[in-house]
């Protein structure tokens, strides 16, 4: 029987790509289409990610990008757990992930939706993919330092940069929800942070994806 060999690496470059491309294409989408108003949403946070892949095409192709995202993040942290050996932590990171990706499929599968109840999907599901994926990367760092090698001190260390990074975005959203008065510029702020959080979140992939790489890690399917 044939094995066909499959590389660890695509797995997190392709989760970077389908996340960047999806949030990006609808929002170009929505611009052209007159949904939102034409600023820099990185800068100008004049609209969310949610808004900007909430109406017409941009809606339809954001689901079809992120849909197959969602299973393939649920595929790359059982990887990455079995990468890691077969302890509990390791265990603690597969559930991690999967409820991440779940939390992804879910917040996606309802976008643009109307009524309260799919209105709490999407506000949770995109809180869960946050913070179980966020919780996942830590683990995951964790459980590979023990056998760093030097060559393989950059991308841990960029990685770890990327969560500090992530972890100040939301410290910061919640000094400025506290302490702003201005509903308007509030929200403003979120809605840049969300973007500034999502280009983190892809490019941590990307720099695990150059770590694999570098390990050449293989996985062998029968054919």
């Amino acid at each position: 029987m044939a094995q066909v060999a499959i590389r660890l690496w695509t797995f997190p470059l392709a989760i970077a790509l389908l996340l960047l491309v999806a949030a990006h294409l609808a929002w170009w989408l929505s611009l052209r289409a007159g949904y939102i108003e034409p600023c820099n949403p990185y800068w100008d946070g004049c609209t969310s990610i949610s808004r900007a892949a909430r109406h017409g095409l941009g809606n339809h192709l954001f689901r079809l990008l992120v849909l197959p995202c969602a299973v393939l993040l649920a595929a790359h942290w059982w990887l990455a757990s079995r990468w890691a050996g077969g302890s509990a932590p390791s265990r603690l990171l597969a559930a991690l992930g999967v409820a991440a990706a779940a939390a992804l499929g879910v917040y996606a599968a309802f976008l643009g939706t109307e009524g309260a109840a799919y209105g709490f999907l999407r506000r949770y599901g995109i809180t869960v993919f946050f913070g179980c994926g966020y919780l996942a990367q830590l683990l995951f760092l964790r459980r590979w330092r023990g056998s760093v090698r030097s060559l393989q001190r950059i991308p841990w260390g960029a990685m770890l940069a990327v969560c500090i990074a992530m972890l100040l975005l939301g410290a910061v959203n919640v000094v400025a929800d506290a302490m702003m008065q201005d509903r308007d510029r509030q929200d403003r702020l979120e809605n840049a942070l969300e973007w500034q959080l999502g280009l983190l979140l892809a490019f941590w992939y990307l720099l695990q994806a150059w770590a694999w790489r570098a390990q050449r890690l293989l996985l062998s399917l029968d054919r």
